[in-house]
């Protein structure tokens, strides 16, 4: 007879699931794209850092008014793309 799978058994699968998950998104990229798949994910990953200095002048100013508060969360909203795309660069 067999026992149940533990708790170690169980977390290694999950573990194997959600790697396989980020491998085939790594993927997409690359067969989108495949002679520019490396270059946007370098662009995307320094993006990713430079991007917030640029909310420290929005955020010290205040975000009065709608143009300032659009400009933040469309700048967040690009910031967390890039993040998306370039976060297995050097992976």
């Amino acid at each position: 007879m067999s026992s149940p799978p533990t708790t170690h058994d169980q977390r290694t699968s999950g573990q194997n699931v959600s790697s396989d998950k980020q491998i085939s998104d790594q993927r997409t990229l690359e067969r989108i794209t495949p002679m520019l798949a490396k270059p946007i994910r370098v662009t995307s990953f320094w993006t990713a850092i430079v991007l917030p200095f640029l909310h420290v002048p929005l955020l010290a100013t205040g975000l009065t008014g709608s143009a300032e508060t659009l400009t933040f969360l469309g700048l967040l909203t690009l910031n967390l793309l890039a993040l998306y795309v370039g976060h297995s660069h050097r992976a």
